[in-house]
């Protein structure tokens, strides 16, 4: 059941209330702090769900023009940006990508991270 975003025009709360399809627009929100039922709507950002193969077919689309592969700065906003299209992809990534950006080489942190070659957070080749 989706979730939908409301102010309460009585105490000036927000509040994210779930209803059904079939409930929406005939059930009349109420407010769950003061109990009012003045409350007003707000559109709120849109989350949408993707499969893994969604998700790699994204990847794939990615825009790869200026990617410059001797370059750490490029490449850790290259791959930035692809981690943005879809879940969090964990801490260890996080601080590769940092380290890219901060200009260290992709050598040189596969190999203080050795674990990364070959596994599944390894640095792409390009």
């Amino acid at each position: 059941m989706p979730f939908y975003d409301y102010q309460c025009k009585s105490c000036g709360k927000r509040a994210r209330l779930q209803f059904s399809y079939s409930e929406y627009g005939k059930v009349q929100p109420v407010c769950p702090h003061c109990r009012s039922q003045q409350m007003k709507r707000h559109i709120s950002r849109v989350a949408l769900a993707k499969s893994e193969d969604a998700q790699l077919d994204s990847m794939v689309d990615a825009d790869m023009s200026g990617l410059d592969e001797n370059d750490p700065l490029t490449l850790g906003k290259f791959m930035r940006n692809m981690s943005r299209n879809g879940e969090d992809i964990g801490d260890r990534f996080n601080e590769v990508v940092d380290r890219l950006e901060s200009g260290e080489s992709p050598d040189a942190i596969e190999q203080s991270m050795p674990d990364l070659a070959g596994g599944a957070g390894a640095l792409p080749d390009v």
